[in-house]
């Protein structure tokens, strides 16, 4: 063979090496994107952050990425009172969208949350403060929006006589600092949606306004100020500050659920055990903010209540997380797993029972209703593929599960 045909030989043999990595080098390409990118992408999420019900229907507010975008939608959904969806409604303005509270106004349904308005909101993860009201239908009456500061969110919302009382937060982002009147907000809305007013607490920085409960003549609101501990302030109805406490030793979420029971204020959260954990906890109060007595659920890892309800014999349920480490995970990187929990204690926080739900899946409890003598739980949980589904959970008086559905 000349010298001639073996270096064609071995210029043929090189192209074809060429190609050959250029191949396998967009075959490990199209790997890699599957897994980091359009995996990623295709998850989905399906999340329920509050309920309430009548005579005829559950309503739910949350959100889903059920979108060719994949952005989250602020959703509220009706089902019959066999939990068949009779519609389910995104709010599609802006981007980013969250619903986390909900009332019932006659045939009307009022929900609040937050979200991305504008192109430079979504690019910078900024939210407004967000309100919309629907018909019986589930179309939109009208929606209003509220900020102070750059970041603002709505947590809770009750009806009044002559309007709505809406709980929050307006804060700078991190990357600022400034004196600006800002943090938790309180804010009344009549019922076309015209702010009357607001009031604030706290400053600029991470102040909250969780929830909110309406007591004789007197608005009673629970959340965390700046120093991250847990608050609870007493307005007039003209939104005068006339009361306040605070809980020195909660975790940075502070108080978050607040009912009346007997004239009694009993509020849900967790109380600090070392520098790492917490405990799930129920302290009471009586109407001028004075500290009574408190509750602890010494439960494994860390937990705490978020939710509270009272029920017909009037013990107190409470609903919540709880987070331990597990040994080896491969759903997440920090081997931590969330379980849900909920508590019943007779209305002298004397403990009934304390139930765990979960398994290998993440499990969160954000809300509680009592439905004739049952508790109807809601949330989501998330499954082998990384997605996450809402979910309905009834408990019996005893809080043994009776149904779940998906």
């Amino acid at each position: 063979m000349s010298k001639r045909s073996n270096k064609r030989i071995l210029q043929r043999v090189k192209l074809i090496t060429i190609i050959c990595a250029i191949i396998l080098f967009i075959e490990v390409c199209f790997v890699l994107y599957s897994i980091f990118f359009k995996n990623k992408e295709s998850l989905y999420f399906d999340g329920i952050n509050s309920i309430i019900n009548n005579n005829s229907s559950y309503v739910t507010v949350g959100s889903n990425n059920d979108n060719d975008n994949h952005y989250e939608k602020a959703k509220l959904t009706k089902y019959s009172k066999k939990k068949e969806k009779v519609y389910e409604k995104l709010y599609n303005s802006g981007y980013n969208s969250a619903f986390f509270g909900v009332t019932f106004d006659e045939e009307s349904i009022v929900a609040v949350g937050s979200y991305e308005k504008e192109l430079e909101d979504h690019n910078n993860s900024i939210r407004k403060a967000l309100l919309v009201k629907y018909d019986e239908a589930g179309e939109v009456i009208f929606s209003r929006d509220f900020e102070i500061l750059d970041n603002s969110k709505f947590t809770s919302i009750v009806k009044v006589d002559d309007g709505y009382l809406v709980t929050g937060q307006s804060v700078y982002m991190n990357t600022k600092v400034g004196t600006k009147e800002g943090g938790a907000v309180l804010v009344k809305y009549d019922y076309d949606g015209n702010m009357l007013w607001y009031k604030t607490y706290g400053n600029s920085k991470n102040a909250i306004f969780n929830d909110l409960s309406i007591i004789n003549d007197s608005i009673y609101v629970v959340g965390t100020n700046d120093n991250n501990l847990g608050i609870l302030c007493k307005y007039d109805l003209a939104g005068n500050l006339i009361g306040y406490s605070d809980y020195k030793y909660t975790d940075d979420k502070g108080f978050s659920g607040i009912i009346n029971v007997n004239d009694k204020l009993y509020i849900s959260g967790s109380t600090r055990v070392g520098n790492n954990l917490t405990n799930a906890m129920i302290a009471v109060y009586d109407l001028d903010c004075n500290y009574q007595n408190q509750v602890i659920y010494n439960g494994e890892g860390s937990t705490r209540y978020n939710k509270l309800i009272v029920d017909r014999d009037n013990n107190i349920i409470g609903i919540g997380i709880k987070t331990t480490n597990k040994e080896s995970s491969s759903r997440t990187a920090n081997n931590v797993n969330y379980d849900g929990i909920i508590g019943k204690y007779t209305n002298d926080l004397k403990e009934v029972t304390v139930e765990t739900y979960g398994d290998d899946r993440d499990d969160y409890f954000t809300d509680v209703i009592l439905v004739d003598n049952s508790y109807l739980v809601v949330g989501y949980s998330s499954y082998e593929d990384g997605s996450y589904l809402s979910k309905f959970i009834r408990y019996s008086d005893a809080l043994k599960v009776l149904e779940v559905d998906s």
